[in-house]
């Protein structure tokens, strides 16, 4: 299973902010340009949801549809695929008040279930899923810090790109 970490600083921002400005997946569209669509289902108030995405992915379209649990005490949001194609495809989002700051870490682990592509379609998964959330993170907040800059005692002025730093 190939794995993807993506983490932010998003400063001067309260953590519960950032939590109820990840859960609008419609927006992500307008967010990123490897979303095509993110259709929300059944959303919050409630503790769970469920969604359908679709990403650009090479030539063609990466479509799924997820099953949410929302977790604000503990500012946590936890998704599985439930059909799509991938074969699995689970991860969370993890926020944290670091002193005005607001740390966030995603995490997702995927496989396609085709062991002799992988070596071709995983990195190409893992970019565009690294960059979505890199794309959308910075497109709902200003100033972001991505990567190894999203470490709270890391002095960076500007918001850094994808990768940066790292």
């Amino acid at each position: 299973m190939r794995h993807v970490t993506v983490e932010a600083l998003i400063p001067d921002v309260p953590a519960e902010a950032v939590f109820d400005a990840v859960l609008h997946f419609e927006r992500y569209p307008e967010l990123t340009p490897h979303v095509r669509s993110a259709v929300v289902h059944e959303g919050p108030p409630g503790p769970q949801g469920s969604s359908s995405w679709e990403l650009y992915f090479r030539s063609g379209l990466l479509r799924w549809t997820e099953s949410e649990t929302y977790d604000r005490e503990r500012l946590h949001i936890a998704f599985r695929q439930t059909e799509g194609d991938f074969d699995e495809l689970s991860g969370s989002w993890l926020l944290r008040q670091a002193g005005p700051d607001c740390a966030l870490r995603f995490d997702a682990g995927f496989c396609f279930g085709i062991p002799s592509m992988a070596g071709i379609l995983d990195p190409i998964a893992a970019r565009v899923i690294e960059e979505t959330v890199g794309w959308a993170v910075n497109g709902m907040f200003a100033g972001v810090r991505l990567g190894a800059a999203a470490r709270p005692d890391a002095a960076h002025d500007e918001a850094q790109p994808l990768g940066a730093g790292d």
